[in-house]
């Protein structure tokens, strides 16, 4: 086999091994952040069970990512003094800041258009959980059976973490695979059948070769 087959081969199995990469898995969902100085953090807890103090900032992010690690970090530079400027103090309440980002268009599930970014400010009572402060300035949210956030102030409309396949951020919305295309998430991608047919012609270029040598020898 030349050096130049060689090379082609080697070109078909990275090939193969992008198109895979193509295809990770992410899941659509809100993750819950907050805001520690100027850096996002993601939360630890549950909005059902995190208890913001007076004076926090914390935020939501809807978005596709495979998990914690890379997920979308809630956008803008608002900070508590003014986000809640307008909330005056008022004795036996707390008041929590709140970011609320419901992402991009490519993010959003099919036929939906995501909502303008923006800030509240919950004034609710001491012991009131990130749950209760969201549901004070962002109603209707929506949970499913366990407990999962899936919609803020009605958005999305349906769905709640469902997974799908991350797409290439830097593809335009023109270049994404429409829903029921042939490109199923599930299973191989065109890609890498393309990437398997393109080895098995090279191996059957490189052994017609070698028999071509040895008749030649002979």
């Amino acid at each position: 086999m030349t050096r130049r087959v060689v090379l082609l081969v080697l070109a078909a199995f990275a090939l193969i091994g992008t198109a895979g990469q193509a295809q990770a898995a992410g899941y659509r969902y809100w993750s819950f952040w907050d805001r520690d100085g100027g850096t996002w953090v993601y939360a630890t807890q549950g909005p059902s069970l995190a208890r913001p103090s007076d004076g926090d900032v914390q935020g939501f992010r809807f978005a596709v990512s495979a998990d914690s690690q890379d997920a979308a970090r809630p956008r803008g530079t608002a900070d508590f003094a003014s986000i809640c400027a307008k909330t005056p103090t008022k004795e036996g309440t707390k008041r929590v800041a709140l970011v609320l980002d419901f992402g991009t268009a490519s993010d959003a599930p099919s036929g939906e258009t995501p909502p303008a970014a923006r800030t509240a400010c919950a004034q609710v009572s001491p012991d009131a959980t990130t749950a209760d402060a969201l549901a004070a300035v962002a109603d209707p949210l929506r949970y499913d059976n366990s407990a999962l956030l899936c919609a803020i102030a009605g958005y999305p409309k349906s769905g709640c973490g469902e997974q799908v396949a991350e797409q290439d951020p830097t593809a335009t919305p023109t270049q994404r695979p429409a829903a029921g295309d042939a490109n199923d998430d599930d299973g191989p991608s065109v890609g890498l059948y393309a990437g398997i047919a393109v080895v098995a012609a090279l191996a059957g270029a490189a052994t017609w070769q070698a028999r071509r040598r040895r008749n030649a020898t002979d």
